[in-house]
């Protein structure tokens, strides 16, 4: 048996109260990940393109202020 089959049968073997947490465990996790990942692209430049396009946006009228 594979690691992962191992970890899925131990997983899905959890009483409803442990698969939860585990669930949020994930969960946070994987959201550190995506805003580790976010951070480290908008520091690289990545994003600008995401700012230019809310500024022409707006400046077309499509947008509005929050």
């Amino acid at each position: 048996m594979s690691r992962i089959e191992a970890i899925k049968e131990a997983i899905a073997a959890l009483p409803d109260d442990d698969y939860a947490q585990l669930r949020q465990w994930f969960s946070e996790r994987d959201w550190r990940k995506w805003d580790n990942q976010i951070k480290k692209d908008s520091a690289a430049g990545k994003m600008e393109f995401l700012v230019r396009e809310a500024f022409d946006e707006k400046s077309k009228g499509k947008l509005r202020d929050l």
